[in-house]
């Protein structure tokens, strides 16, 4: 299970409970890798349910600057990343879908007429993919790859984050797949995602960090997104996965609900 919050400077947990029927018979925490924190269960005997349910209270304090403090050298595209960083960014710099024509897609939102902005090339290729693309719930397992995602003109959220992130690779930045949650607020009907995970991607800029992109809602900073997990590929971060004994019709189906509320808007940071 993948569903605690990664806590940091902008996101600090005040309370965490999981609960499991049946109860396990064992339970442990570890952390992955990636330093997600990831809860393993184990059962004995036989059940004809079984449910999970997170509750997590967390103080949010939204990153929403208007210019992120980019190294000199970084401000413009293309860059290199220096020496120290680059052994460090290698997995997140590196392609997975070979095949597909991103990059085409991605030199869109090049400026080959004046010199492109770093920013303003990430910017503009969020808000493409939200105006380009059509917004589709999936409840089926995977994510399309980026090709297909280009071809149909439709994706989830996970297949946006995946297109996204082929694309800034082609273009030589590095970056990641992000899990977790978004709040949309009271009947804001142009936030799309809410009641269920969610995904995004995040990119790598010297002086800046790891800067959160979602192109679902083209959404730069972390207003309103809630990590719980990082990774170079949304297989390595998947909310809830195991395996069960007992005949292949056994399994009739998952719900999956996921409601984030507004607790004290009044405290610097929400509380969630």
């Amino acid at each position: 299970m993948m569903f605690r919050p990664r806590e940091s400077h902008d996101l600090k947990l005040l309370s965490t409970s999981l609960c499991i029927t049946p109860q396990p018979s064992r339970l442990r925490w570890l952390h992955d890798v990636f330093d997600n924190s990831i809860a393993l269960a184990e059962f004995d005997g036989l059940t004809s349910e079984l449910r999970f349910e997170s509750l997590v209270t967390l103080q949010h304090f939204e990153t929403a600057l208007p210019d992120y403090p980019l190294e000199e050298y970084a401000n413009t595209y293309p860059f290199r990343y220096s020496d120290e960083d680059f052994p460090n960014l290698e997995r997140a710099l590196a392609r997975h879908y070979l095949g597909d024509n991103v990059r085409e897609w991605a030199c869109q939102f090049l400026d080959y007429a004046n010199t492109t902005e770093t920013m303003k090339l990430l910017r503009s290729m969020t808000r493409g993919i939200k105006e380009q693309f059509n917004y589709m719930r999936r409840s089926q397992k995977g994510v399309q790859s980026p090709g297909e995602t280009l071809e149909s003109g439709s994706g989830s959220c996970r297949d946006f984050a995946v297109l996204m992130m082929e694309a800034t690779r082609s273009l030589g930045l590095a970056a990641r797949f992000v899990s977790g949650y978004i709040f949309v607020q009271g009947n804001d009907t142009s936030v799309t995602s809410g009641g269920a995970t969610h995904a995004w991607m995040q990119t790598y800029l010297p002086g800046a960090g790891w800067i959160d992109f979602d192109p679902t809602n083209s959404i730069v900073g972390n207003r309103n997104l809630i990590r719980v997990g990082v990774a170079w590929s949304p297989d390595l971060v998947l909310p809830l996965w195991g395996t069960f004994e007992g005949p292949a019709n056994s399994f009739l189906g998952m719900d999956v609900t996921v409601s984030v509320t507004e607790k004290d808007p009044a405290q610097n940071g929400s509380s969630l």
